[in-house]
């Protein structure tokens, strides 16, 4: 072969001309970027460029790319075998996942866990236990929260654009109420109010099942649901019989700077979902609850084909292992703390900026025109966006408006790396002033 004939390197360039031609237009991506390695909080892609993540495969990798401990757990276990069917026959590291989940739950009630593997599953098999255990059909979610794509997730899903568009009709008896959120002049009061309407108009609440919330509104745009508000709405389910869910898949395992965001207001959930971070960059999920709900279902009633795959089980057991013996729980706050100083700095300098705000390592900045919220500016986060990313920073942006960005650091990155990044965002927004 000569040299003419060898294949050329690739680019992101060309990569993505493959990919239009491949992929539906309807699988976004948010940076013309292909990766080809990536470790703790940086990535480099397929031209050799390196960049600071701050988006962590949307709050997934809260361990860090390719921690070693996760790695090397995956790597015993592919060396065994990679799947047998749960069902069929079974594999400890399963058991021993499940053991550590209902341990670690907030609650002293008995707990039980199954694994799937995405959000969404948890998501939907969480609805079919709660409405198999109250014998009960409607669920009540919230406004501007988001439970996944898959159809009856996306009926939850209290979005749009671009998930809800030309997809429907969704599955009945699933309805919203105003998610608490002070800066857009939705007080507790008036979403507890809204709830309760829900009740006078629309659907009894012996006919509710369950709520599901976010505590903490991921795509939603980063708002904390106020502990009063969480607080009320658990004294409102136990009033009807209505089970309590906490969607946790973006806000758990660590992410909040307690294992689960929900704990920060003292309420205890029936049902709590879990994905993104639990894997530590592999596909699992689940679903924790107390055991007299989990148990509602019979034999067959629960799983699928991958649920809880081997490879996986063994990867999130290590990535729960080094939450402990990193502190990462501790070190959330520690670094969500950071952030927001270094952003409320930049909201100093830049009008543009309404609100910085977070829960442990879930912080988020939001932009208006002139600082008026009532005039969301999406164009100014997309900008921010675009000039970080030619600076060698990778970030993502939220929010019902796509005003919101949204940062989701490894909670493993040194000081450093993360300051790096500060700056280089800091460069960014200095750039549009």
């Amino acid at each position: 072969m000569n040299a003419n004939s060898l294949p050329s390197a690739p680019t992101n360039s060309g990569l993505m001309e493959r990919r239009a031609a491949a992929l539906p237009r309807g699988v976004g991506q948010a940076h013309p970027l292909f990766a080809a390695k990536a470790q703790n909080a940086e990535l480099w892609d397929v031209e050799g460029r390196r960049y600071i993540d701050f988006v962590a495969g949307i709050a997934v990798v809260n361990t860090g790319h390719n921690h070693p401990r996760v790695v090397e757990a995956a790597q015993r276990q592919l060396e065994c075998f990679s799947h047998t069917a749960f069902q069929v026959v079974a594999y400890d590291s399963y058991l021993r996942l499940a053991e550590r989940l209902n341990a670690l739950a907030p609650g002293d009630a008995p707990k039980k866990s199954m694994l799937v593997s995405t959000g969404a599953e948890a998501v939907e098999n969480a609805i079919k236990i709660a409405r198999a255990y109250t014998g009960r059909p409607g669920v009540i979610a919230f406004n501007g929260g988001f439970h996944g794509r898959t159809l009856l997730a996306l009926g939850l899903t209290g979005k749009i654009d671009p998930y809800k568009l030309g997809v429907g009709p969704f599955p009945g008896e699933i309805y919203h109420a105003p998610y608490p959120c002070a800066l857009h002049g939705i007080s507790v009061d008036d979403a507890i109010h809204g709830i309760e309407l829900l009740f006078k108009n629309d659907i009894e609440a012996s006919r509710v099942a369950a709520f599901i919330i976010e505590p903490v509104q991921g795509e939603g745009g980063y708002y904390p649901a106020p502990a009063e508000f969480l607080q009320r709405l658990r004294a409102l389910a136990d009033k009807h019989g209505i089970l309590l869910i906490a969607d946790e898949i973006q806000s758990g395992i660590g992410r909040c700077g307690k294992m689960f965001a929900i704990e920060h207001s003292g309420v205890v959930p029936d049902l709590i979902t879990l994905a993104k971070g639990l894997g530590g960059g592999f596909p699992i999920s689940a679903v924790v609850g107390r055991a007299d709900v989990m148990d509602k279902l019979g034999p067959g009633g629960l799983g699928g084909t991958y649920a809880g795959a081997p490879i996986a089980c063994s990867a999130a057991l290590a990535v729960l292992d080094v939450m402990e013996e990193e502190s990462l729980c501790t070190r959330a706050l520690e670094v969500g703390d950071h952030m927001q100083m270094r952003l409320r700095e930049m909201a100093a300098r830049h009008k543009c900026i309404g609100d910085v705000r977070g829960l442990g390592a879930m912080v988020a900045v939001e932009f208006f025109h002139d600082g008026d919220h009532a005039r969301p500016a999406p164009e100014i986060a997309k900008a921010v966006i675009a000039a970080a990313l030619q600076r060698g920073l990778l970030l993502l942006s939220c929010g019902s408006y796509g005003n919101v960005l949204r940062l989701m650091v490894p909670l493993t990155i040194e000081r450093a790396i993360l300051d790096e990044g500060l700056d280089i965002l800091a460069a960014a927004m200095d750039t549009l002033a």
